[in-house]
Order: C-alpha cells, then structure tokens, then sequence
C-alpha cells in the first residue's frame, strides 16, 4: 500500500523559513501531478501549490513568490520551500499524488504542523 509521509514541520518566528518534505514509500511520483495542502483550524482546506510530471507549478496567490514546490522523482520526494513565513501560514500542510479532478487526489499524506508565530 502506498504511503504518503511529510516531514519537516514545526514551530518558526514570523519572516523566517521551512523546508517540508514529502516522501513516498513506492515510486508513484514518476508521471504524475504532485500537491501540497494546508488546512488551518475551522477553515476548509485550500490547495498551497501543485507541480506536474513536466515541472509546471502552480501557487496560491496567498503564498506566490514565497513558496517554492519541486520534485524529485529518483528520490520519490516532492517538497516545499517556505519562506518569508507569516502567521497566517500557520496550518496542517498535507501531500498528495495522482491528481484525479479537481481536489480529487488518489493518495494523501497525514500532514505536518506548522506554527509560525508573530
């Protein structure tokens, strides 16, 4: 059974910066569309940023131009380079693979705290 599993969550001051990472335990990157999510407390989970199997990203307005998603498929590991952190940052962050439609993703990580206080 294939899992998801991020990493490199935690608790960082306001402008400062996380890596997060997202591993797979079989090769399932390899051709198709990696996400990243956040959900933070009473709100509805909003997408972050996708990357396809070329390469092409795409961010939420919210976090353009200070989140950076890649992929590397030999490693099974999908990231996501936050910098310039705010508060409002602050949220569960969870991956997914194998895009179906639309939110539909096939697999989901557990997720990974992170805190950024002010």
């Amino acid at each position: 059974q294939v899992q998801l599993v991020e990493s490199g969550g935690g608790l960082v001051q306001a402008g400062g910066s996380l890596r997060l990472a997202c591993a797979a335990s079989g090769s399932i990157f390899s051709g198709r569309a990696l996400g990243w999510y956040r959900q933070a407390p009473a709100k509805q989970r909003e997408l972050v940023a996708t990357i396809t199997s070329g390469g092409t990203t795409n961010y939420a307005d919210s976090v353009n131009g200070r989140f950076t998603i890649s992929r590397d498929n030999a490693k099974n590991t999908m990231y996501l380079q936050m910098n310039s952190l705010k508060p409002e940052d602050t949220a569960v962050y969870y991956c997914a693979a194998d895009r179906l439609v639309g939110i539909v993703w096939k697999y989901w990580g557990k997720g990974t705290q992170v805190t950024v206080s002010s």
